[in-house]
């Protein structure tokens, strides 16, 4: 008896392994993708302005970084008693001024290096509700939770999304022609627009991603929108506020992921990773018993042979 429908993966080109180096932006399903690529020693830039939910704030981070964008006094706004600016999440905030603006300059150099080099680039849309500042036209990052009377809240179109969407195609294949973008909608739900505004929000991503990959030869989609809402639709598989994916989703999502972007030697490298990752985290009862010294031996012996292949992972 089948109990699940299960979303079809089918496997993907060119493959990732521990050669490969990504970049991964958008909204905060990414970075819990993020911490897998960081546990498992794959090489990868995470949001270097922090999440971003709306893809054309990541046209326009893109862009700039890719023009050498400098960041001055005039790009950031101080706010009970911390600086903050429009294009970045509010981590990259801080009480100094100085600090803040070399924070921004660094993001975006960071972002021009790992595009520039990436091989496979994950963009995860995560809202079309975007904020246009009353000054400006232009959707910001964040809010900073400055009043909502500054701002005016807009769904962008389907048709505004693919203009975006095959704009920061085209801009990552000028600069680097081998690179494969790989897109997905964030599963996690913006409730604060509202029920039926978040799954009008979707759908227009969800549309303009497709619309996207139809007219361009560097992009790909992922399903993890799809496994969430139909393959773990219960909602055993979410977090406690019911809205975000649960660690097991969230491990699951990722499995399916290895199935279709991973080589067989990544996987297998992905492997060794985690088998030394978990003796790293055992705690025994007699640290100086002869078992766990010969655990510790062979633990080290591992450690040396996994970095004989790849000496970029570090421990």
């Amino acid at each position: 008896m089948q109990l699940q429908t299960k979303i079809p993966i089918q496997e993907q080109s060119p493959k990732i392994n521990y050669n490969s180096s990504l970049v991964l932006l958008g909204s905060c399903f990414v970075e819990n993708i993020g911490k897998k690529f960081d546990y498992f020693k794959l090489k990868n830039t995470l949001n270097p302005f922090g999440i971003t939910f709306h893809p054309l704030v990541l046209e326009r981070l893109i862009k700039s970084s890719l023009k050498d964008k400098s960041y001055s006094e005039d790009d950031v706004f101080q706010l009970n008693e911390r600086w903050h600016c429009y294009d970045a999440h509010s981590v990259l905030s801080d009480a100094s001024q100085s600090k803040l603006i070399n924070n921004l300059n660094l993001a975006s150099k960071t972002l021009k290096r790992s595009l520039t080099n990436a091989s496979h680039i994950v963009v995860t849309l995560g809202t079309a509700w975007g904020y246009v500042q009353q000054q400006s036209t232009e959707v910001v990052n964040n809010c900073h939770k400055v009043p909502q009377k500054n701002f005016k809240k807009t769904l962008a179109s389907v048709d505004e999304l693919v203009v975006s969407l095959k704009s920061i195609s085209a801009t990552i294949k000028a600069i680097n022609p081998e690179a494969k973008l790989i897109l997905t909608v964030s599963p996690v739900r913006h409730i604060k627009d509202g029920f039926v505004e978040n799954t009008q929000s979707k759908a227009h991503l969800i549309s303009a991603v497709h619309k996207t990959i139809s007219a361009t030869n560097n992009t790909a989609y992922f399903p993890s929108y799809e496994i969430m809402m139909d393959e773990l639709r219960d909602y055993r598989f979410y977090s406690e506020d019911m809205l975000h994916p649960s660690q097991i989703a969230v491990n699951y999502i990722w499995d399916q992921f290895i199935a279709a972007w991973f080589s067989q030697e990544g996987k297998d490298t992905l492997n060794r990773v985690n088998d030394i990752q978990r003796g790293l985290a055992h705690r025994p009862f007699n640290p100086s018993s002869d078992a766990h010294q010969k655990f510790i031996k062979n633990l080290q012996e591992k450690i040396e042979a996994l970095q004989k292949d790849y000496p970029q992972i570090k421990f």
